[in-house]
């Protein structure tokens, strides 16, 4: 990835994201909208690799900024809002995921148009990197919903220990655990699938053996 999802300067410059802060605390609607639109796109996408459903990231999405918008007054200017922001979605997908009982999703479909990149490879190299983000897709969707959110955050919203840390509400040690134990789950999960392709349980990462 060349960029973090999620910066404001992809978007608006930091100065003008504050003004709209406080344009928005101060009851402003226009200068919210400002802010969902310019995190609509990482706030979806997150919402997308967790829960793994088009159709529902969007339903997810619609949630998590209406929940912001509720949440506006209790938001720390000494934070980063795109953090506190993502904060909000990770605990709803988490939230979601739970309800859900872990029951696996469908990755058939894709994100909406929009979010795909402008310049497509050749068809060669589209049907490779499809298979091997199928194959990622798949192996999320065997870690509990909280590994699934920090291997989420780190590497595709590229953020740090501590920034994840305190989005989830947790230690940077707690995160470099579950970093640590999602890579093996993932590769053990991996290895077991080249060995034995037709064998579908698979134990979930986190979940109580």
């Amino acid at each position: 990835m060349s960029h973090r999802e999620g910066q404001a300067s992809e978007y608006a410059t930091a100065a003008q994201e504050a003004r709209w802060i406080a344009k928005a605390q101060r009851g402003e609607e226009v200068a919210f909208t400002r802010l969902v639109e310019a995190y609509q796109r990482p706030v979806y996408n997150l919402c997308y690799r967790m829960l793994g459903n088009p159709r529902e990231a969007e339903d997810a999405a619609q949630e998590v900024f209406l929940r912001a918008y509720l949440k506006l007054e209790t938001y720390d200017p000494a934070r980063k809002f795109s953090s506190w922001l993502l904060s909000i979605a990770s605990h709803y997908c988490i939230d979601r995921l739970r309800r859900r009982r872990m029951k696996l999703v469908s990755w058939d479909e894709l994100p909406p148009w929009r979010w795909l990149p402008d310049t497509a490879p050749q068809p060669e190299e589209a049907m490779l990197a499809a298979e091997a983000s199928q194959e990622v897709r798949a192996l999320l969707d065997t870690l509990a919903p909280d590994y699934r959110a920090a291997v989420v955050l780190r590497y595709w919203h590229e953020m740090s220990y501590e920034e994840i840390a305190g989005t989830l509400d947790t230690t940077v040690s707690a995160i470099k655990s579950k970093l640590f134990r999602a890579r093996r789950m993932m590769a053990e999960v991996a290895r077991q699938r080249e060995a034995e392709p037709a064998t579908g349980n698979v134990t979930l990462a986190g979940s109580p053996s």
